[in-house]
């Protein structure tokens, strides 16, 4: 029942909150967050690993056409049930020194988020997964456009439009699966057992991958997300970039790989070349940025383009590696972007130009922000390290030249990551920042929890 547990506490959660005033909204959200984290390390510590998947929840719910309400976790998807779970407190504290405009649906829509990203990663039917997909959709689409800046209307439905499409071609992808299953069913031991043809498994690739691949982004699919990651609030940026673009990754290694293997097998070579042009494209981009959020979104375009180039090599090291820095990615981004909102809220601007000396007003803040730089550039001992050591020794595996192309991240990274950081914190006062005030309690908080979990998962990375 513990699947149920995971399922139902967020889902609780977001409909008291809904009834909440004030201040009461996000502290029951921290409340709840925090009990959801604590049953998903329950569950983290009980899980035995032995080829299937544990607490299982298996209900009839349709007759014709055959749908099952079928829940479980594997190790692939405990750890991002954990990701999630483990960020959303977080997200939640983050914003514990700012005033949301009706904090009550802002947090209520924060924690229905939680039970449909935690559905998506529990879900093991195929309709009931891609039903969590689409939930996940919702709320944070009215988070980005009731929350976010003045371009928020546009980008917000140009993300929804990029989505849905690919979410419908992923409908039709499971669709057919059912029709051509002869057991009609979509539950994912039947889909992973029953072969279609080859001929068929061409095309079902692509319907499924391009839902996925929006997601993530992968080259040429990223086009909404620099906007997106600019134009939505903080804490959206964070539930985005943190959590919700694992949707796609995830889904590549529990659902396309297992379900249309000869169609991987023919496609690996272009989607592999694809991620590996992503990197060294979103690398380059982000050198010329001038902005911090939009440099970080690039950032996050191409580290998650490693990581699919890693699932596509196919290789022992580069799966694992795939999943290791996709938790650390999780961390990492989200560490970013709290940064980037703690200087816009005590200077107004995001403008690199703009900034510089901030280390001389506020030492705590930049050693803290340097910490998640350091991870976000994946230096030895800390989390950003093993799991992009291991996804380019994969790819190193798979394509010798292509691993070199790839290997271009560490390189470039360094370029953008330390010059920011060289720009905004270091040098002489900006004319344009008269002080830097110290750090909220909350704020303090969430960078030394981040910076630990860095540097913890760095040293320590086994568990």
């Amino acid at each position: 029942m513990l699947s149920l547990e995971l399922l139902f506490i967020p889902l609780f959660a977001s409909l008291l909150i809904l009834f909440a005033k004030g201040k009461a909204a996000r502290a029951l959200a921290l409340v709840f967050t925090l009990i959801q984290l604590l049953v998903t390390g329950y569950a983290y510590t009980i899980y035995k690993a032995n080829g299937g998947a544990a607490f299982e929840f298996t209900q009839a719910w349709v007759k014709s056409p055959v749908i099952n309400i079928h829940f479980g976790v594997d190790g692939i998807s405990l750890l991002m049930v954990l990701l999630t779970n483990l960020l959303l407190p977080l997200i939640v504290l983050s914003g514990f020194n700012r005033e949301a405009k009706r904090p009550h649906i802002f947090y209520a829509l924060m924690l229905f988020m939680q039970f449909a990203l935690n559905g998506v990663f529990l879900s093991m039917d195929a309709f009931v997964y891609y039903i969590f997909w689409e939930l996940a959709l919702i709320p944070i689409y009215f988070i980005a456009f009731n929350w976010g800046d003045e371009n928020r209307a546009k980008v917000t439905i140009k993300f929804f439009i990029y989505t849905l499409v690919g979410s419908l071609l992923m409908l039709f992808g499971f669709v057919f699966l059912y029709l051509s299953s002869p057991q009609h069913s979509l539950d994912w031991n039947t889909l992973t057992q029953f072969k279609t043809c080859s001929c068929n498994q061409t095309w079902l690739f692509w319907l499924l991958f391009a839902a996925f691949a929006i997601k993530i982004p992968i080259f040429p699919f990223h086009t909404w997300q620099p906007d997106t990651y600019k134009s939505a609030p903080t804490q959206g940026t964070m539930l985005l970039s943190g959590i919700m673009l694992k949707m796609g990754t995830y889904s590549l290694i529990k659902w396309l790989l297992p379900i249309v293997p000869d169609g991987f097998k023919e496609w690996q070579a272009v989607v592999i070349t694809l991620s590996v042009i992503g990197i060294v494209y979103a690398s380059i981009i982000a050198i010329m940025q001038t902005d911090l959020k939009r440099l970080f979104a690039y950032s996050s375009i191409a580290h998650v383009g490693l990581i699919a180039a890693g699932v596509f090599s196919f290789t022992q090291q580069g799966l694992q590696g795939s999943l290791a820095q996709m938790f650390a990615h999780g961390i990492n981004v989200v560490g970013l972007f709290f940064c980037a909102d703690i200087i816009l809220s005590r200077t107004g601007t995001l403008q690199i130009s703009n900034l510089g000396g901030i280390r001389n007003q506020n030492r705590l803040f930049s050693s803290l922000f340097l910490i998640v730089v350091l991870g976000s550039v994946a230096l030895p001992l800390t989390n950003g390290f093993i799991g992009e050591f291991l996804l380019l020794y994969g790819v190193f595996e798979y394509n010798t030249w292509l691993s070199v192309f790839a290997g271009l991240t560490i390189i470039l990274g360094a370029v953008y990551m330390l010059r920011m950081f060289q720009n905004v914190m270091s040098g002489p006062d900006s004319e344009h920042i008269s002080s830097f005030p110290p750090l909220h309690w909350n704020e303090k908080l969430v960078l030394i929890l981040i910076g630990g979990l860095i540097i913890l998962t760095g040293v320590f990375p086994a568990p």
